[in-house]
């Protein structure tokens, strides 16, 4: 029977994209294929400017899980526990990269506990079917396999020719939006993006906005 690391899970507010303002559990799976997440090997690895620590399964709520039943047990006593009152349960599974472990198994568990699922991911690994809310994240240097989905939220800017945003406009999804790097340069990084976005209106502007009012 297949074991779940799971960094940590908590209730929040989705934070961005086309679903900012929604109550959800945030899942955050330990692990990633993009970097091990040690800042030792932070500049040599293929996504260097992640913000989020998932190493490990000592966040709240964190621990291993075995089989897909007991991890969709878990998520549904952290909504509860929550007290949410009325609208549809909602689990936004993330990482590091969720599709590292999250498989038609735990997809199915959920759906049994009552839940709409999302995800969020890089995009280098095929989703399996069943999740209703997918967005994609693209990094430089890593190969798009999930070309398809709700949302595809581009974190700008990246120097890299093929992780600009022209390079991902054919691709069949809802919804496309620029998200600001979270470093150093913010604030220069916030106005390009939205200059971009006014000139390229395909694109939206996604900004972190439960940092903005201290979620977590």
């Amino acid at each position: 029977m297949k074991t779940y690391s799971v960094k940590e899970a908590y209730v929040t507010l989705q934070g961005e994209g086309a679903q900012t303002g929604r109550a959800a559990v945030f899942l955050r799976f330990a692990g990633c294929n993009l970097w091990s997440g040690l800042e030792r090997d932070r500049a040599s690895a293929v996504c260097n400017f992640c913000d989020t620590d998932f190493v490990g399964t000592d966040g709240d709520n964190g621990g291993k899980f075995i089989g897909a039943e007991a991890l969709a047990e878990h998520v549904q006593n952290v909504w509860n526990a929550a007290a949410p009152n009325g609208g549809t349960p909602y689990v936004i599974c993330t990482g590091g990269e969720p599709l590292l472990q999250l498989d038609p198994e735990a997809i199915a568990a959920l759906k049994a506990a009552g839940f709409e699922i999302g995800i969020e991911t890089n995009g280098t690994l095929n989703a399996p079917t069943g999740i209703d809310w997918i967005c994609v994240s693209p990094k430089a240097n890593a190969k798009l396999q999930q070309v398809t989905g709700q949302e595809l939220k581009l974190v700008f800017p990246q120097d890299q020719p093929e992780a600009q945003p022209s390079q991902f406009e054919s691709l069949q999804f809802e919804h496309f939006f620029l998200q600001p790097k979270d470093d150093t340069a913010h604030a220069q990084n916030i106005a390009a993006a939205a200059a971009y976005c006014m000139k390229h209106p395909k694109w939206r502007l996604s900004l972190q906005t439960h940092k903005l009012i201290g979620l977590p």
